[in-house]
């Protein structure tokens, strides 16, 4: 099934679809992706699975339709502070950045099952990572646009940089995000690689 066709399907009526995707992302951080059903949603949504499935197949389109657009973990808003710095920390930090309990808790139920159900993954990349990418490329091509930074830098791979220097920090070291570490990160790692030669 395509992107086009799960936005098709037809949505929950009044607020309770908002709430089935709040139960299913407590779901996901109390039990992981791979032991998550459709019956522990709707236990927890007071709900019925008649409803959960006409709105949504399968778990995974769920899953990915609750971390996606559940609160806790929203689509960040497309900034612009008029520096590159300005922007990543607007970006992640607060609601729904890194320092934000829900995202971090919930990705760590999901990343087991990220390895071996390829219907997931793909969901996931589809649906929640490359819409929050396609908004982080952006702040660099403005950047790139403004001189802030060489516009030889390798945009595609240092907007996974600070995402990723965060999450080994959190799920290898076991060291809680902080907005201390994610300045760190942007100061001494991110604009030092964005200006390029423009730093010499």
């Amino acid at each position: 099934m395509d992107v086009e066709t799960v936005r098709q399907r037809p949505r929950v009526e009044g607020g309770r679809e908002e709430e089935i995707l709040d139960a299913t992302v407590a779901v996901v951080a109390e039990l992981g992706y791979d032991r998550l059903t459709m019956d522990a949603v709707a236990t927890a949504a007071k709900a019925s699975k008649a409803t959960l499935y006409r709105r949504w197949s399968t778990k995974a389109e769920l899953v990915v339709d609750a971390i996606s657009r559940a609160k806790g973990c929203p689509m960040p808003e497309q900034v612009d502070t008029g520096s590159l710095r300005g922007d990543l920390i607007a970006m992640s930090c607060g609601d729904g950045g890194f320092m934000d309990e829900v995202p971090m808790s919930v990705m760590a139920g999901l990343f087991t099952a990220l390895q071996h159900d390829a219907e997931l993954k793909r969901a996931v990349q589809e649906r929640f990572l490359a819409p929050r990418l396609g908004l982080v490329t952006e702040v660099y091509q403005r950047a790139v646009r403004r001189g802030e930074i060489a516009p030889d830098v390798d945009i595609e791979l240092i907007t996974t940089t600070l995402p990723a220097v965060i999450i080994y920090h959190a799920f290898v070291l076991g060291i809680e995000p902080t907005d201390d570490l994610i300045l760190r990160v942007i100061d001494n790692v991110i604009l030092p690689a964005a200006r390029g030669s423009q730093a010499s």
